[in-house]
């Protein structure tokens, strides 16, 4: 399942840099967690590591995501080729294709 914040949410600004996906971005009212990218973590660390951070506890499993660990690892798997995809290619000469 991906993650969800509730509305305890105290905005304190801590999870979201900590999100390997960029999965975390201020909403409305606090912030929020995309489901389409949060993998809890998978492939990055051991503990989805908002959570660890979060000083109030506000990151519960959102019950309407039904995930299970091989779906979080083809999340994972996705979002990283997008980002390969996205990476700007070496100058020649600095690890590019000529170097």
């Amino acid at each position: 399942m991906a993650l969800m914040i509730t509305d305890e949410c105290i905005n304190c600004d801590v999870c979201e840099p900590e999100c390997p996906n960029d999965a975390i971005a201020m909403g409305d009212e606090h912030y929020d967690i995309d489901p389409q990218r949060c993998t809890e973590c998978v492939g990055h660390f051991e503990e989805p590591q908002c959570r660890q951070v979060c000083p109030v506890d506000c990151i519960p499993l959102n019950p309407l995501v039904k995930d299970d660990q091989a779906s979080l690892w083809e999340r994972y798997r996705r979002l990283q080729g997008e980002a390969r995809l996205q990476a700007p290619a070496a100058p020649v000469g600095e690890g590019g294709p000529s170097a």
